[in-house]
């Protein structure tokens, strides 16, 4: 647990204790930080840190019981056809988006592939509607809850995460104090194979931590 100006910030190993839930459910909720308005992180000593109270706050928002709405899933079709990633997205009335995020990041219960497909730049995973009806009705998914799958983020946690810098700005703030005298494109690459992400979006906070030290 880090304290900064008066915060708690805690990295993943301090949230599994503090929430009791495992790393691979911390990790899917993260992963899925698009949909569900995860909090964002700070980088503190090349670790992820998050704001304890702030992200505690979502958390108990994720984890509440609520009623499950699974209005939005088809229920036609042939129960064993083999389906790829646009129309499994179709069947769970999601955005293909989130079926690609899941392959990364799978949430509880979600699916072995029964089928993989060799492309030439990448695998394509094909799943039956019967997988993805037990998946979403599975109470570990909690796929179709407010709390489970909030439709966006809570006003309070966008408004912080409006508040707090960009985790990104930050490192670069760091890694500019350490080689003053890096290109942008240099220290870009380099944040990239520390932290993870593409060049391009190091080398935009890169560009953003310059003009704010000016």
């Amino acid at each position: 647990m880090q304290s900064l100006s008066g915060l708690q910030f805690a990295d993943r190993k301090d949230l599994i204790a503090h929430s009791g839930y495992g790393e691979s459910s911390l990790r899917a909720w993260w992963g899925d930080r698009e949909g569900n308005g995860h909090p964002p992180a700070r980088t503190i000593d090349g670790v992820m840190h998050w704001d304890l109270a702030v992200w505690s706050e979502w958390f108990t928002q994720v984890t509440r019981q609520g009623p499950r709405d699974l209005g939005r899933i088809d229920r036609s079709g042939d129960p064993d056809e083999e389906l790829p990633p646009v129309k499994q997205a179709r069947v769970l009335g999601v955005d293909t988006s989130r079926i690609t995020a899941y392959r990364k990041n799978p949430p509880p219960g979600w699916p072995e592939p029964v089928r993989v497909e060799k492309l030439p730049t990448r695998d394509r995973e094909y799943r039956t509607r019967r997988q993805l009806w037990e998946f979403a009705d599975g109470e570990g998914s909690r796929f179709g809850t407010a709390g489970g799958r909030p439709a966006g983020p809570d006003p309070k946690v966008r408004a912080a995460k409006e508040a707090q810098p960009d985790p990104r700005v930050v490192a670069a703030h760091e890694a500019l104090a350490v080689r003053p005298g890096w290109k942008a494109g240099e220290l870009a690459l380099a944040l990239a194979e520390q932290h993870g992400g593409s060049v391009p979006v190091w080398r935009r906070a890169v560009t953003a931590a310059r003009k704010q030290t000016r």
